[in-house]
């Protein structure tokens, strides 16, 4: 289906209308073609999330770091060769996950095997991505299918289309409303981070080095702040340090990560920004509130990002190796 249904219109009146350029996707896109494509997925998500549980967190980001750059078109995906340095090799992509990396890989495999050259990648992350959110207990949401995967992938394509964690409240709205998004969907989408960890990096100077008269955010929850100081002391040694985003439910997708915003137990500095801006924080108060009205706008606006500049038809191809073109020189 192209569109919201009327219902859903009616209980979310405050969320965009998906475009409908992109009609050519469906659902049902494989059910001739690889009538198993589902299933296959399903039991995949399933054996990897078993056996590493933050696969679902990690796929998330890679999912939201590929759709935000050019589209969700796979490109996120791409190694880099002697003829180009690709997207995961920026330096804000560096920390992706290697699980989340690793679930395309083996569903690529085992999709490969019964419905050789069928099945994007782009397909298979998208899927991954709402496999995995349904399974840490998240809302479900239509994932349309039939995307193609990019024709390229550069390191240079990167830059100012993520946050990054030196924005202002100002410059983020500003990026996501440039690609269509509003403060409501933007903040939905924060959400995600009630899975997940950060590295002690990215918070360290809210803690070690927040200004000339405080050396602690005094934001932070005071023994929460000690936790963290004890934990990311060796944070310069050891870069690998992280802390969980949600350390309430940090393996489960509730709106838990709205709640504790409330708490002074938000870890990046973004994450206190939107419960303090008067365009963010009616929407924190809410989701906190309210989880089935996080999970409405959270499930929305995934289904949005799912179809951001999606390539169809000749403008993208089907991959034999997710890592790699078709044409390996391009």
């Amino acid at each position: 289906m192209a569109f919201p249904s009327l219902s859903l219109l009616l209980l979310l009146p405050f969320l965009s209308l998906l475009p409908p350029t992109h009609s050519k996707l469906s659902p049902d896109y494989y059910n001739k073609t690889c009538p198993s494509f589902h299933s296959i997925m399903e039991k995949v998500v399933f054996d990897k999330q078993t056996a590493a549980p933050t696969t679902a967190a990690g796929t998330l980001r890679v999912f939201f770091h590929d759709c935000m750059v050019e589209g969700c078109d796979a490109s996120i995906l791409i190694a880099s060769n002697a003829f180009n340095k690709a997207e995961r090799d920026e330096e804000i992509n560096l920390s992706l996950p290697g699980d989340a990396f690793d679930i395309v890989t083996r569903a690529k495999t085992a999709l490969e095997l019964e419905c050789p050259g069928i099945v994007s990648c782009s397909d298979i992350l998208a899927t991954a991505t709402r496999d995995l959110i349904v399974m840490v207990g998240g809302p479900h949401y239509d994932v349309r299918l039939g995307r193609k995967d990019s024709f390229v992938a550069f390191s240079s394509n990167v830059n100012g289309h993520l946050a990054t964690i030196e924005m202002s409240m100002d410059e983020i709205i500003s990026l996501f409303a440039a690609k269509g998004f509003s403060i409501q969907e933007m903040v939905a989408l924060m959400g995600a981070h009630t899975i997940g960890f950060s590295h002690c990096s990215q918070f360290a100077d809210r803690l070690f080095n927040f200004s000339k008269t405080t050396e602690t955010d005094p934001a932070f929850d005071p023994d929460f702040a000690r936790a963290l100081k004890k934990l990311c002391g060796n944070y310069t040694s050891n870069p690998q340090i992280a802390a969980f985003n949600d350390v309430i439910t940090p393996g489960k997708l509730d709106n838990m990560y709205f709640r504790n915003l409330r708490r002074g137990l938000g870890l990046l500095k973004q994450d206190h920004d939107i419960f303090v801006d008067s365009r963010t924080k009616p929407f924190v108060d809410l989701y906190a509130a309210d989880q089935k009205a996080f999970f409405d706008a959270f499930a929305h606006a995934m289904e949005k990002v799912s179809v951001y500049k999606v390539k169809t038809g000749n403008k993208g191809e089907v991959r034999r190796r997710c890592d790699q073109f078709n044409n390996i020189n391009a």
